[in-house]
Formats: C-alpha cells, structure tokens, sequence
C-alpha cells in the first residue's frame, strides 16, 4: 500500500466505522424476533473467532507473545463484546426501547471525559463543548423513541448501564494496559474470551434460534461486517487515537442509524431529527479536530 493510499485508508477510518457499526440496530431489528439476544451473541462470538483464527493462519500473523497481554485481552474482549453487546441485546429483548438504550450508551464519550479528567486527562474546553453538544444532538435524534418499546424496569436499566459501564471501562482499559499487536490475533483472543463468559447465560435462556432468512442474514453481517470489521476498525482507532476522540464518534451512530431506518422501514426523519444529526455532528468535530 502507498504512503498516499495509506493516509487515506487512515482518514476515512471513523467515517467507515461508524457507518459500520450503525448499523447493529438494523441488524437487531431482523434477528431478534427469531433468536434469544446471549445465544444469537455466543454464535456471533464463535463463528467471528473461527473467521479471525482462519484469518490470522492464512496471513501468518504473531500472536501476543506477553501472558499479561493474553490478559489484557481477553478482559477487553469481556467488557467489549460480552458486557456491552451482551447488555444492549438484552435491554432490548427485556423490553425497552432502542432510542433510550441508544441514549443511555450514548453517555459514554462524557463518561470517559469525566473519568480522564479525574484522573490526569487535559480535556479542553472546546472538547467539553463539543461533547456536551454532541449529547444534546444525540437526545434530539433519540428524543422520537423515547416512549416507543416498552417499559423502563430495573432490569432493563440495569443492562443498560452494564452496556454503558462496559464499553466505557473497556475503551478506558484497553488504552492504559495494552501494547500494539496485530488486530486479528487479538481479536480472536478477545472473541474466545466473550464466548467462554456469554455460553453460560445463554444456556439459561428457554428459546433456541429459530434459522430463516432473517435471522441467517442477521448473523452473517453481524459476523463478517460488525465484528470482523466494525470491532476491528474500533480497536484500531482506540490504539491510534485518545480516547475521548475516538469515543465521540460513538454519538454519531444513532443519527447514522436513523437515516439508514429511514432508507431501509420507512422511519420518518422529523426536522428534530434533522436538527439532531447537524448539532452532534457538529459537537463531534470539536473534539476530534
């Protein structure tokens, strides 16, 4: 690959992942009504393990060569895979609504500001301008859904915080403790770890997969594209950026995923919604830039 060719590939990174990784509603949206949310996910873990374990013998590609880096990720792969994608599915299936899981997650960039910031992290004014902007966009795009889907329990708030808590401490571990390696043999370390942690919940759910097209298109994109290429593209964006900025571009998914249910059920956009899309998008640029 060429200098020029490289840099690009760099440049459009954020734009490919956040596109990509919209698009895991949708993907719930056709799956969930056929599988129960832990044994869709143990399968979604197996298979991505097969994919990467396949992928790293065919391009001859080292594993960690640190015990402690093994560690590392296979706690990465707990908080990010199993706790997060573990508790948003199950959220969702408990019976709220995916606006307000969308918002309660969306909390996660002002989390992770609020954590360095504690902690010895500069945050700059602008970058708490652009995440509090950001928010705001990200209520506004959600605020339609916020009644739709269900009740809100404790159980389903707490998944969702279990979510939120997961990816946040996750993007936060993952940036402290791990050395650079490749991203295709630590995510295989990370999907087997995911898989070990969801098997035993999912044997305590009473439903089975019920395999139609539906659900067999759901898995295969959630395989191929979110976690052989959205989870990858978020690790390596977490290795090369700062936490907060990579973070921020969290608040773009669920706009991202409004339009696509517009282009995909016919969802209206309202001007509230518009208006969403353009302050966040706004709010992320402050902090990234």
């Amino acid at each position: 690959m060429t200098a020029a060719r490289s840099t690009g590939w760099l440049r459009a990174m954020p734009a490919v992942f956040v596109l990509i990784w919209s698009t895991g509603f949708i993907v719930a949206r056709y799956g969930m009504p056929h599988a129960p949310p832990l044994k869709f996910l143990a399968v979604r873990y197996a298979l991505s393990m097969v994919c990467f374990l396949v992928w790293v013998r065919w391009a001859r590609v080292a594993w960690p060569r640190d015990r402690a880096q093994w560690r590392h990720l296979a706690v990465i792969g707990v908080l990010m895979q199993a706790g997060y994608l573990g508790g948003v599915w199950a959220a969702v299936r408990a019976g709220m609504g995916s606006g307000l899981v969308a918002l309660l997650v969306g909390i996660q960039p002002v989390l992770t500001a609020v954590w360095l910031s504690m902690f010895g992290g500069r945050i700059t004014a602008r970058q708490w301008t652009g995440l509090l902007l950001g928010f705001s966009g990200l209520v506004l795009v959600v605020s339609r859904k916020l009644g739709q889907g269900g009740e809100v329990s404790a159980l389903t708030m707490g998944l969702a915080l279990l979510a939120l808590l997961s990816i946040t401490a996750g993007t936060l571990y993952q940036k402290r403790f791990l050395a650079p390696c490749d991203v295709r043999s630590a995510s295989a370390i990370q999907m087997a770890a995911a898989l070990i942690v969801t098997l035993p919940f999912a044997a305590l759910e009473p439903d089975s997969i019920h395999w139609n097209l539906a659900s067999g298109g759901a898995m295969a994109w959630s395989v191929l594209a979110l976690s052989l290429g959205g989870s990858s593209l978020l690790y390596m964006l977490i290795q090369r950026g700062t936490a907060t900025a990579v973070t921020s571009l969290l608040y773009l998914v669920p706009p991202c995923t409004a339009v696509m249910a517009w282009l995909l059920f016919a969802e209206p956009i309202t001007a509230l919604t518009l208006a969403g899309i353009a302050i966040t998008a706004v709010g992320v640029s402050l902090v990234v830039k």
